[in-house]
């Protein structure tokens, strides 16, 4: 994406803007695909991503710091938001509104199901009631392991 150098195809994550956050987005265009899982391991994420930057990209959609969030709604498949700037011809749109809570958690995915819970408990612990948990996975793993930060942020819709 943007503000990235030649020799990496993630910018390095800044948490601050995202760590213990409420935000509230209006309409928020982003353009939707699914990805093919295997009890939530990714299969082709790195195809659908390639698919839809070319898109992007050739519509001059390519926002400065664009969110991917994932919608990991099955143990076989999630929904994939790509952030841009306007409507791509040609591909699925969608428009994700509301107020979320965010916190950033660092470490190996293998720690998901503990970030979730911990995710949880701060969402009750504001008062509040989750309705939709996404996921920010702010770098592919090559960039990760580069930058030596593997940055999770968790959207929770309440």
């Amino acid at each position: 994406m943007s503000g990235k150098r030649e020799d990496e195809c993630c910018p390095e994550f800044d948490p601050g803007p995202w760590d213990d956050k409420e935000l509230e987005w209006r309409d928020r265009l982003f353009v939707r695909d699914r990805v093919r899982s295997f009890l939530h391991i990714p299969l082709n994420f790195g195809a659908v991503m390639k698919r839809n930057m070319i898109r992007i990209q050739a519509a001059d959609a390519e926002p400065a710091a664009a969110a991917v969030l994932s919608d990991e709604n099955s143990l076989w498949g999630a929904d994939v938001y790509i952030e841009v700037t306007k409507e791509i011809p040609g591909a699925p749109m969608a428009r994700i509104s509301g107020t979320f809570l965010s916190r950033v958690f660092e470490g190996p995915y293998r720690n998901m199901g503990a970030w979730i819970k911990a995710m949880q408990r701060h969402v009750k612990e504001k008062g509040r009631t989750l309705r939709k948990l996404y996921f920010y996975y702010t770098t592919c793993p090559k960039c990760a392991k580069k930058h030596g930060k593997n940055y999770v942020v968790l959207l929770a819709q309440v």
